[in-house]
């Protein structure tokens, strides 16, 4: 019994922790490690991943547990096919909005590419979700993966080690969704599947 309460407490944690806002952050720390855009000044590259940030995760977040808060909703209740279309509704906005303000304020093409990603993935998860409920996790971290590859095709480097970090990572996510009963082995693989394909194509093409 002590054992499952652990797994529990872990897996939530882990849910909270990697959720799946934080691609388009995770996808900017990769774009100024392992690109040319490392070489910005470092005021820079903190304002862009401000203004990220406040777009495509404190917003949603904090909207969308207003939301929660509103309706009387659970976190188990949110996590319903059902009540997921404002929640992905809300971050669609979001994401939009931070891709419109990043393209007024002329930012580089590869970072508002990043968020584009994160956007695309959005809606088709919320596109999905009135047929069938598959995991925004898994397919945020998908996402991570597909633009790894698409940063090594393009930038020319060995993505060897931050593959098989975010595979491992991947797994590891899914494990958590599942022992919480939030998703089925199929939601969780599905879901990284579509978003390793998405973030590659947008990113390459």
């Amino acid at each position: 019994m002590r054992l499952r309460r652990k797994m529990m407490i872990g897996a939530r944690g882990l849910s909270m922790v990697f959720t799946p806002f934080y691609l388009p952050l995770v996808g900017l720390l990769a774009l100024f490690t392992l690109s040319y855009l490392s070489l910005l000044p470092f005021s820079y590259k903190c304002m862009v991943m401000a203004i990220v940030y406040l777009f495509t995760i404190l917003m949603p977040t904090l909207l969308i547990y207003l939301f929660r808060r509103l309706m009387g909703w659970s976190l188990h209740d949110l996590g319903k096919r059902e009540h997921r279309l404002i929640p992905y509704a809300i971050s669609i906005v979001c994401y939009y909005i931070c891709v419109r303000v990043m393209g007024n304020m002329h930012f580089p093409h590869f970072m508002g590419s990043i968020v584009m990603v994160a956007l695309i993935i959005q809606m088709l998860c919320a596109i999905i979700n009135i047929w069938w409920k598959i995991s925004t996790h898994t397919t945020a971290i998908g996402g991570v993966a597909g633009a790894l590859f698409a940063f090594a095709n393009i930038f020319s480097f060995n993505p060897l080690f931050w593959v098989c970090l975010v595979t491992l990572l991947a797994g590891v996510l899914g494990t958590s969704r599942m022992i919480l009963r939030m998703h089925s082995l199929s939601q969780v693989v599905v879901g990284y599947l579509l978003g390793c394909v998405t973030g590659t194509l947008i990113l390459v093409v």
